[in-house]
């Protein structure tokens, strides 16, 4: 079986037993009068096995996306060095720049041949 694969249904299984223990807690806890409702009606297991089985899903999609996403922080293309920061460029230097208003606006209305829309 492919290694997808079988990562897949691993997440899965975990994001069913986390759905298990989720509706567990909600039932245990009485979230809403759940376990009135539940143990009340006819139709309350029909009822406690969808939220079971619909939080799996959720649950599970969420799980294997995780997984998914963690994965390309295992590969190193080093683009940084080893304390994980970013390289730079040690040759940049920092430019000053003016920010009065009048001066710049001033500068900016008077290009010739440029056509900006003024602000």
């Amino acid at each position: 079986m492919p290694k997808l694969i079988k990562l897949y249904i691993q997440q899965v299984l975990i994001g069913f037993a986390l759905s298990a223990v989720f509706t567990a807690i909600l039932v245990y806890y009485d979230i809403g009068n759940l376990k009135r409702l539940v143990f009340g009606s006819n139709d309350g297991l029909l009822g406690l096995f969808l939220i079971f089985f619909f939080n799996g899903l959720v649950f599970a999609g969420v799980q294997f996306a995780i997984r998914i996403m963690r994965m390309g922080y295992e590969d190193d293309d080093d683009d940084d060095d080893d304390r994980g920061m970013p390289i730079h460029d040690r040759n940049l230097v920092p430019v000053r720049l003016d920010a009065r208003g009048g001066e710049g606006r001033q500068a900016r209305s008077n290009r010739g041949g440029v056509n900006f829309p003024r602000a």
